[in-house]
């Protein structure tokens, strides 16, 4: 390094690091360019230009795809914060308003079936943040799509992020008032008899849920399918069927009498599905920061903790 160059810190492309933290989400190269609109020859480029600057090996291929080695995490972990926090300041020059703008990515069922319920509560106590929510299925990234905050349903393993977990939720069987009149539900074996409503996207499905409770999985009558959990709770809130689904989604549908519990909390099984995350960089933003107070305000409420 020149005399010149001796105050610097060695810079990597940044072109090459968001090459790299696609790859590292989506653990493929193929997946990677899609999502960059770029081809994979460019991607295993960018990759193997950044494995040279840094002269370490940060993935290992395998018949799958590829997989982060043990530096290839560290480095994931330390860049992905700095480079959130470029594109976050970028846009907040780029569009600067009075008002902070708070971007919500969330898994849609959560979105619709208890969120974007309760935002007008949030609106009120603090008309300094606008809320912009999307809702979709979709792995976002957190710069590329700009968002700051996503609530993500499944097993939590994003290492690179702040997770913080709802807990003390719980997967249930439930039913309309009006379908339980017309159907004799008494025990787990009478939904043999019974249309069970399934829900594609969810953790626990009915073999589980029978296999939990030690209970012989009977011919079951799946005529209804869905591939969100919210359609889910409508169709059976309409009379159409028997749902197992999350108490969390399920509470305002209990609590305004549109569904019923099935069975007592003895056949139900806790299970912690949704998650709300976001880059460490975000941690001490106000908006984040307010979201986060709040919302663990409401789930406390309700008997949910993060």
């Amino acid at each position: 390094m020149s005399a010149d160059n001796a105050n610097y810190l060695p810079m990597p492309s940044l072109r090459n690091l968001q090459s790299f933290i696609e790859v590292a989400n989506t653990l493929s190269i193929n997946g990677a360019a899609e999502n960059l609109n770029i081809t994979p020859s460019a991607v295993s480029h960018q990759i193997s230009t950044l494995e040279k600057f840094i002269n370490k090996k940060l993935f290992t291929r395998n018949g799958k795809g590829v997989a982060l080695t043990a530096t290839g995490k560290k480095y994931l972990k330390e860049v992905s914060g700095p480079i959130n926090t470029i594109g976050r300041a970028t846009d907040k020059i780029i569009n600067s308003v009075n008002n902070e703008i708070l971007r919500i990515h969330s898994s849609p069922s959560f979105g619709f079936s208890w969120l974007i319920k309760r935002i007008g509560v949030f609106r009120e106590l603090h008309p300094d943040i606008t809320i912009n929510l999307s809702c979709s299925y979709e792995n976002v990234q957190f710069a590329r799509d700009n968002i700051d905050i996503d609530i993500r349903h499944g097993i939590p393993d994003w290492d690179a992020y702040t997770v913080l977990t709802i807990k003390n939720d719980r997967v249930m069987v439930m039913a309309s008032p009006d379908y339980l009149e017309k159907n004799i539900i008494s025990t787990p074996l009478d939904l043999q008899n019974n249309v069970l409503i399934h829900s594609t996207s969810t953790m626990l499905n009915w073999n589980k849920w029978f296999s939990y409770h030690n209970i012989k999985y009977p011919p079951t009558n799946h005529e209804l399918s869905f591939d969100r959990s919210y359609m889910s709770f409508e169709a059976a809130s309409l009379g159409l069927g028997v749902i197992l689904e999350s108490s969390i989604l399920g509470m305002d549908y209990m609590n305004d009498g549109r569904l019923s519990l099935v069975f007592s909390d003895e056949y139900s099984i806790p299970i912690n599905a949704h998650h709300i995350v976001f880059p460490h960089s975000n941690e001490k933003q106000y908006k984040v920061k307010t979201f986060i107070k709040w919302i663990a305000s409401e789930l406390t409420v309700s008997g949910f903790t993060l």
